[in-house]
């Protein structure tokens, strides 16, 4: 998914990722913002990692439930998603992430358009 996306990994540290991916015209609605699901997607994905740097190595994680908030239309050059632990633990880990549109839309910087909530689920790698 992150490689259809054209997303990637910007940084990582304990409890906390970044992953950003294009606004390309193959990922757009109908009204020409950059559809919810790549916000959904790379949220996750950045919540996800954020959960594995609190896990030990060889570890993995599944989504158990995440909902996300639309805060405004994702509008510009690109969505940066920066995941994080609220809560480590051994059966279930509490992460958060929130998305913002960055780009000329928004005079070279960033607007907060999506935040996620949800829980991950630690399993054998």
């Amino acid at each position: 998914m992150m490689q259809t996306l054209g997303a990637t990994l910007e940084d990582i540290g304990p409890g906390r990722t970044r992953i950003a991916a294009p606004i390309a015209p193959h990922v757009l609605q109908q009204q020409g913002f950059a559809h919810a699901a790549v916000s959904f997607a790379i949220g996750d994905t950045a919540a996800g990692y954020a959960a594995l740097t609190t896990l030990p190595e060889g570890a993995e994680v599944v989504t158990a439930e995440m909902k996300i908030h639309l805060l405004s239309p994702a509008v510009g050059e690109r969505l940066v998603a920066e995941g994080r632990v609220l809560r480590p633990g051994r059966r279930i880990v509490t992460v958060a992430a929130d998305v913002f549109a960055e780009g000329a839309a928004h005079s070279g910087g960033r607007k907060h358009v999506a935040t996620l909530l949800g829980t991950m689920v630690p399993v054998d790698g």
